[in-house]
């Protein structure tokens, strides 16, 4: 498995970073064909207000994604993207389908394929999808359709869906995290989503632990 996990941070590495020069790469195409190229101040002021908000969001990810994703599950994921909505559910009903546990030989081997398995899927989904609902997408999506409000849902469905099993298996160690996410968002409504994981992962560790050491869990 050293070999393994060897050739996986070596080649994810070499993967993240092509990624990230073909994002740069697209801008700066685009600067060239042009010849407009925006000011380093105005582009320094416009990260300076919004790269906190992405930081704090990409460690707590990493944290609490990269557990149930693997090694090799945790690349293809951030180099494909949309693990929230797509490829964390599908690695944990990989995981439960295979009866196996997260960060364990047989969990790392599941979740890669699963990953992989789905993101050439959703890429042809994604094709036959573009090109099959265009002409009937806008109106379905429209707010004037009543289709409006289920594409409004679909990521709190889809959350509460996977999490409701959880919460039911493990009753006593899921109330504390719930109660920490509702109590923080009565207060601070604008609470960013990377902050607001963050808490919680901290409350849930912590509580989890307290039940330990008093034999409640």
């Amino acid at each position: 498995m050293k070999s393994y996990f060897d050739k996986v941070h070596t080649w994810g590495r070499i993967s993240c970073i092509t990624t990230i020069c073909v994002l740069f790469l697209v801008p700066i195409v685009f600067c060239i064909h042009y010849n407009a190229w925006p000011p380093l101040q105005g582009v320094l002021k416009g990260l300076a207000a919004v790269m906190p908000l992405y930081w704090a969001t990409a460690v707590a990810e990493v944290i609490s994604y990269a557990p149930l994703l693997g090694a090799g599950g945790s690349y293809l994921s951030f180099v494909t993207g949309n693990i929230a909505n797509l490829k964390l559910p599908c690695a944990i009903s990989a995981i439960e389908n295979a009866k196996v546990r997260p960060n364990t030989e047989e969990g790392e081997v599941v979740t890669t394929i699963s990953i992989a398995a789905s993101s050439l899927t959703t890429t042809v989904i994604i094709a036959l999808g573009v090109l099959l609902f265009r002409p009937i997408l806008p109106k379905i999506t429209a707010p004037e359709s009543v289709f409006a409000p289920a594409f409004q849902q679909i990521i709190p469905a889809l959350f509460g869906a996977i999490g409701a099993s959880y919460f039911i298996r493990h009753l006593k160690i899921s109330v504390l995290p719930i109660l920490a996410g509702a109590l923080v968002l009565v207060f601070v409504p604008s609470m960013q989503i990377g902050v607001l994981i963050i808490i919680t992962i901290v409350v849930s560790i912590g509580g989890a632990y307290l039940m330990y050491k008093k034999n409640w869990v």
